[in-house]
C-alpha cells in the first residue's frame, strides 16, 4: 500500500509504504459505534449536584416539640418539605458515566479509522513537519500548502514538539495529538489527518507491537483454560 509524501511546501516528495495490518482493515460499523459511546461516556464530567438532607446547613435540634404546639411534627429544617432543605432524588456528582471495553476491541476500532482515512483519500502524509518558532502564521501557510481543503484536520505528532503545539492551538478545527495518543473519537472528529512520516513508525510500535504482547501473555491462559475444559470433560465420562 502506497500513499503520496508531501513536504511542507505542498510538493510531492515520493511514496511511503503503509502497513496493511493498520491501514488496510475492514470497517466494522458497530464496534466502531461502541468504542466511540464508551469514550465520551469516559470524557463525561459530572458537573450537575444537589446536596441531601445531610449536606445543606443548619437543623440541628428538633425545631419544636413533638406534641403540644398544635402544629405538624418536624425533626429537623433540613427536610426535603422546608424551603432551604435537602433535594429529594436529585442529581449528584457520584454518577458514574463509565464504561469498560476490551483493548483489543479499542485497538481494531483504531485501526478501522486510519483505513477508513486513507480509503477515502483523507490521509496527508508529510515527509517532515517542523517549525523553528511557535508562530501560528507561520504554521497556518503550512497548512494552506497541504492538499487539505480548508477542512478541519487533526495533526498526529510523531514526538512532544512544543513549538507545533504551541503554533497550532489557536488555529481553529485544528488539533495536535500524539501518534502514541491515537484514538477513534478524534479521528472522527476532524476530517483529514495529517500524519509526518515519522509518525507511522510510531504507531506501528506503539499500537502493533502492544498487540503482539498481549497475545504472547494470552497463550499460557489459554493453554490453562483448555487444560481444565480437557480435565472437566474426561471427569464427565468417567461418571457416566
Amino acid at each position: 500500500m502506497k500513499i503520496d509524501v508531501y513536504n511542507q511546501k505542498g510538493e510531492k516528495t515520493g511514496e511511503t509504504l503503509l502497513p496493511k495490518e493498520i491501514f488496510d482493515v475492514k470497517l466494522s460499523q458497530d464496534l466502531m459505534h461502541q468504542v466511540v459511546v464508551s469514550q465520551m461516556s469516559n470524557r463525561r464530567q459530572v458537573i450537575a449536584h444537589t446536596k441531601g438532607r445531610g449536606e445543606v446547613s443548619g437543623g440541628g435540634k428538633k425545631p419544636w416539640a413533638q406534641k403540644g404546639t398544635g402544629r405538624a411534627r418536624h425533626g429537623s429544617i433540613r427536610s426535603p418539605l422546608w424551603k432551604g432543605g435537602g433535594t429529594t432524588f436529585g442529581p449528584t456528582k457520584e454518577a458514574n458515566f463509565k464504561k469498560k471495553i476490551p483493548s483489543q476491541m479499542k485497538r481494531r476500532a483504531l485501526f478501522m479509522a486510519l483505513s477508513e482515512k486513507f480509503r477515502n483519500n483523507l490521509l496527508v502524509v508529510v515527509d517532515v513537519l517542523n517549525i523553528e518558532n511557535p508562530k501560528t502564521k507561520v504554521f497556518v501557510e503550512i497548512l494552506k500548502k497541504l492538499p487539505l481543503k480548508n477542512q478541519s484536520r487533526l495533526i498526529a505528532l510523531s514526538g512532544m514538539d512544543r513549538n507545533l503545539i504551541l503554533a497550532a492551538r489557536n488555529i481553529s478545527s485544528t488539533k495536535t495529538i500524539q501518534a502514541t495518543d491515537l484514538n477513534v473519537f478524534d479521528l472522527l472528529s476532524f476530517k483529514y489527518l495529517v500524519l509526518p512520516k515519522e509518525s507511522i513508525k510510531v504507531i506501528q510500535k506503539t499500537f502493533i507491537e502492544k498487540e503482539i504482547k498481549e497475545d504472547i501473555q494470552e497463550e499460557p491462559k489459554k493453554r490453562e483454560t483448555k487444560k481444565v475444559a480437557k480435565k472437566a470433560v474426561k471427569t464427565r465420562k468417567k461418571k457416566k
